[in-house]
């Protein structure tokens, strides 16, 4: 006798339904969104779409989590390399910021209009307050180590940093060579855009 397994509908599975909440999502906004919608996006009907998911905060949840989890784990990778010297630690996770958001943006630009109108979004608000307050340490790590302005407030430093890699959402396409990318915003928020001599 064999054992049965169970499927999903033909032509989508959790990954892809999660994809297309993620588009309709960015597209018409969370609230504005219904289940109904997603599931004439997908092609099914309106009960059918729960066959894949439970609801559409569950939807929401996966997706912030994709966006949050990727920059933790980035940032983790970072400040784990004792190898790093402040400054370096602070070029890597610039660089690594956009090499995520680069590879998850879709998520990414989600995560960033969040509001906290839901218990998911306002979950969201918290975890990424955490990483501004991880990226403005190691800001004013690189700053007492004079490996940067020291002048200039290390919170402030880091949200006009940071501000300038979120802001890549409203332009970034798909098809942007990504280490290239991320090499152009670290060599210009470190070094900036003045010529200096051969």
């Amino acid at each position: 006798m064999s054992e049965r397994v169970r499927r999903g509908r033909p032509g989508h599975d959790q990954e892809s339904v999660l994809r297309v909440a993620i588009e309709l999502f960015n597209q018409q906004g969370y609230d504005a969104t219904s289940m109904g919608d997603l599931a004439r996006e997908l092609g099914l009907t309106k009960s059918a779409i729960y066959h894949h998911v439970p609801s559409k905060e569950h939807l929401l949840e996966r997706a912030l989590d994709e966006a949050l989890g990727e920059l933790t784990a980035a940032l983790d990778t970072v400040a784990a390399d004792p190898s790093y010297s402040p400054e370096q630690r602070l070029r890597a996770a610039v660089r690594s910021s956009v090499v995520v958001l680069a590879e998850h943006l879709p998520a990414v630009t989600l995560l960033l209009r969040v509001r906290g109108n839901t218990p998911a979004e306002k979950n969201a608000l918290a975890r990424r307050r955490d990483i501004d307050h991880r990226l403005a340490e190691m800001v004013r790590e690189a700053a007492d180590a004079g490996a940067i302005r020291a002048d200039v407030d290390p919170l402030l430093t880091s949200r006009l940093l940071f501000g300038t890699v979120n802001s890549m959402t409203e332009w970034l396409r798909d098809d942007s060579d990504v280490e290239a990318l991320a090499d152009t915003v670290t060599t210009l928020a470190f070094d900036g855009l003045t010529r200096h001599g051969d």
